[in-house]
């Protein structure tokens, strides 16, 4: 193929052939010719151009430790970069929703305060005083490319419920129709038990939005510029650019070192990672420290660590059972449920089950855990607690005659039923 030979593209080299190679055409001795020699991409650049080009929503989660400064305060001019790479994406027509951390940052800052309260009552008031200044943040920055800002407040309770799980995800849709970009945060301000949990609350939230949707990307900002195979602050430690499976080998990578302040979370990270490639998702963790950070994964660029979806990927509903619903008991299996589970994609039937834990209603999602207390899956259970108590280990043909009835075979449908990847 000849092509002008200023015009090349950046996966290709050219050849250029003289008038004294043999592919001198007779009438034009002076003609010089440009042969195309393409070179394939790099499995990671065209894992990362694939992971643009598919996701039509994009799910931002920014930590605290990206948001504040070293006081601890909320660092305006970082959002300001946030906000121009939040636009940028927003202008190629994706969905774009952030899930932002900072409130109690916020409110330090607007009290003048320097110590992070630690009195749970003190610790709401300061982060529901610093979300009206962590909203207002982003709708400056944000104003300034000609958008709108909703804010959306979620505890993990909005999720639970499939009910409460379809209007959140119907109210981010309506929100993108609108052109407006979604911040999200959890509602700091009564939602006690995230307030006392390590940092990384919102890894998880971030996850569970990206949930909602399919073909959608998770961008999780990090102090860290992304998972490292050993401690990032070792010389000897290399960060990792492609993670084509989120195993238990990848995830020893920071269960090693979480006890080292540098890692910054990374385990509740991957933990999000793994919910979120679960659901069919790419994931990058990348610097949040990075002025054009989202601006360089929107090109595609090597930047942080991009996880690959799953080869076997959650769909619909199931989406909701593993990643958001609300676990109401327990049921512990014996190995060869499990075996029939993992390995052979069954139905869970009461001769599989050894005990069962909490009071609840058929319908409800149980977890399924093995005899160590290992959640192996979550499902909707066909029967109440009070009638599994009285056919667990009975073969399937038993149960109408101990209940007097038999709506159904198996305790758990496998159409109901999601395994932990």
């Amino acid at each position: 193929m000849a092509r002008d030979a200023d015009v090349l593209p950046p996966s290709s080299y050219f050849l250029f052939l003289s008038d004294h190679s043999i592919l001198r055409p007779p009438c034009h001795p002076s003609v010089y010719f440009a042969v195309e020699i393409t070179v394939p991409e790099p499995s990671s650049r065209r894992h990362r151009i694939d992971c643009i080009d598919q996701a039509q929503s994009v799910v931002v989660k920014v930590g605290t430790r990206v948001l504040t400064n070293e006081s601890g305060q909320l660092d305006l001019q970082r959002v300001r970069h946030l906000a121009d790479g939040l636009c940028q994406i927003a202008d190629t027509g994706r969905q774009v929703i952030m899930v932002s951390s900072g409130a109690v940052g916020a409110g330090m800052g607007k009290l003048g305060m320097t110590q992070r309260p630690i009195e749970i009552g003190r610790l709401q008031a300061v982060a529901a005083i610093g979300q009206t200044a962590l909203i207002q943040a982003y709708e400056q920055c944000i104003a300034r490319h000609g958008r709108q800002v909703a804010q959306v407040l979620l505890t993990r309770n909005d999720l639970r419920r499939r009910g409460g799980y379809l209007h959140v995800r119907n109210a981010l849709s309506s929100i993108h129709e609108l052109g407006a970009i979604a911040v999200v945060n959890e509602n700091d301000s009564v939602a006690v038990a995230e307030l006392m949990t390590t940092f990384g609350d919102n890894d998880r939230l971030a996850a569970q939005v990206s949930g909602l949707f399919t073909q959608a990307l998770m961008v999780i900002l990090s102090d860290i510029d992304g998972l490292y195979d050993g401690a990032p602050e070792d010389p000897s430690s290399s960060k990792i650019d492609l993670v084509e499976s989120l195993n238990d080998d990848v995830t020893a990578w920071a269960q090693d070192h979480r006890g080292t302040l540098s890692k910054g979370g990374m385990t509740s990270k991957l933990q999000a990672a793994q919910l979120a490639v679960s659901c069919g998702h790419h994931v990058v963790i990348g610097p949040g420290k990075d002025d054009q950070v989202l601006q360089k994964i929107l090109a595609g660029q090597s930047v942080g660590t991009l996880f690959l979806p799953a080869e076997r990927s959650l769909k619909g509903r199931k989406r909701w059972i593993g990643g958001s619903a609300e676990v109401e008991g327990r049921l512990m299996v014996d190995p060869g449920a499990v075996k029939a589970l993992k390995q052979g994609g069954s139905s869970l039937l009461a001769i599989g089950i050894r005990s069962v834990k909490g009071d609840f209603k058929a319908g409800a999602v149980v977890a399924v855990c093995d005899e160590s207390g290992n959640e192996i899956a979550r499902g909707l259970s066909n029967y109440p607690a009070s009638e599994i108590q009285q056919i667990k280990g009975k073969i399937s043909d038993m149960i109408g005659g101990i209940l007097g009835h038999c709506p159904y075979e198996s305790v758990v449908h496998r159409n109901n039923l999601t395994l932990n990847l």
